[in-house]
């Protein structure tokens, strides 16, 4: 059994890799370096029970689900996820529902909430002897550049920290202190602002069909994403800078009743709003995402807007890379794919952020009455007609929105 605590011990006992923060990205990462006996140290500046209880997307592709299987990490999801392989469309010209589990490569999702993906994680790392410490906030990294990083670390107790080591997964998210640790010279930053907001909604209610639903509406999109038999997400476009609770839980649901069309398809299953927040769709790419021994793992490397539930996936992938390349490396003596990190990982990051801007395309239609809105939105309509319609259109749709 491994180590958990809130206290860093002093200086000392140096682990081969530190991994900064315990998300998907740095458990999997974790998991697959324990599974080869290499030593390395988690460091999560929250607690346990909060990242073990944060809701976050559930939306597994094909190939997560292989990762997680193949290291033998999916016991969980394998007993108690979903399948699913239908999402529907509904719009002014009608609705249609989309089997993309029978079109592409016939892949699907399993739906599985991230918070029990990560309890099963830190159980199984700890299981093979794995060292996780919260409540431990890492204040700088040092010497990345060269053969002895280092980190300032501050324990659960206040107390401050240097930890060493060989190498360094950031995987502690776009707000994390491991995407500031690479120079602003040592690397091509893309941004993307694409000017639209989400409410995003998490309610205590069954869902309401049986697919995922993308409605397009004059007021703005709608989205319905199960996560549990009990609990549904739930989406509305708004303005840049809405306040979220500003809207009542009558406005709520009196909304996306009116966005859902309700009155066509069947009133919503009403439940209490658990979580509210706005969501800004914008991306966010590095290149390359490594620098010395540092090694930026999901949203660390690359922000994507959560239009085609990519983020998560894209951890995950990113993961399974980079611990096969340092246990080639450690184990091995074969640098070739640590050094290869970012060549392998950003072709896919980049196929996955175009398919996202695709979505917000589809899914968006510019607001007002002018020439160009009038025209752009029936480019949407003709868009959303060829995804019905067309065979190779609907293809192209299953192999990216499954793919990573």
């Amino acid at each position: 059994m491994g180590q958990i605590t809130g206290n860093l011990p002093a200086s000392g006992n140096r682990p081969t890799v530190l991994i900064v923060g315990a998300g998907p990205a740095g458990l999997v990462l974790g998991n697959l370096l324990r599974a080869a006996d290499i030593d390395c140290l988690i460091l999560e500046r929250q607690s346990r029970a909060h990242v073990e209880h944060r809701a976050r997307a559930g939306y597994l592709a094909a190939n997560t689900v292989r990762i997680l299987t193949d290291n033998g990490l999916a016991a969980g999801l394998l007993r108690n996820g979903q399948q699913h392989d239908t999402c529907m469309f509904r719009t002014d010209h009608g609705s249609f529902e989309l089997r993309y589990g029978s079109r592409g490569r016939g892949e699907v999702h399993t739906v599985y909430p991230q918070q029990d993906l990560v309890r099963d994680l830190i159980a199984e790392y700890l299981d093979r002897g794995g060292d996780i410490r919260f409540e431990t906030r890492v204040r700088d990294l040092n010497d990345v550049d060269t053969n002895q990083p280092w980190a300032t670390c501050e324990g659960a107790d206040g107390e401050v920290h240097q930890r060493s080591c060989e190498y360094v997964a950031g995987c502690d998210g776009q707000h994390g202190i491991s995407r500031s640790a690479v120079p602003a010279d040592a690397a091509q930053r893309y941004r993307r602002d694409h000017g639209v907001s989400w409410l995003a909604l998490l309610a205590q209610a069954p869902q309401s069909m049986a697919a995922v639903a993308y409605a397009v509406h004059a007021n703005g999109f709608a989205g319905h994403m199960a996560r549990s038999p009990s609990v549904t997400r739930y989406y509305l476009q708004c303005p840049r800078g809405h306040d979220p609770a500003s809207w009542s839980h009558e406005r709520i649901w009196e909304e996306l009743h009116l966005r859902m069309r309700g009155e066509l398809h069947g009133r919503l299953r009403e439940g209490q709003i658990l979580e509210r927040g706005v969501v800004d769709m914008s991306s966010y790419v590095m290149d390359p995402i490594q620098y010395g021994r540092l090694f930026l793992v999901g949203d660390a490397a690359s922000l994507i807007s959560p239009s085609a539930a990519k983020g998560a996936n894209l951890a995950v992938m990113e993961a399974e890379v980079l611990g096969k390349a340092l246990v080639a490396h450690l184990k091995g003596d074969d640098e070739q794919q640590l050094r290869g990190y970012s060549a392998a990982c950003l072709p896919r990051v980049w196929r996955a952020q175009e398919f996202s801007h695709w979505m917000i395309n589809l899914l968006h239609g510019p607001m007002g009455d002018d020439d160009e809105a009038v025209f752009l939105r029936a480019l949407q309509h003709a868009r959303l007609e060829s995804l019905r319609t067309s065979r190779s259109h609907q293809d192209f749709f299953a192999e990216n929105y499954v793919g990573i």
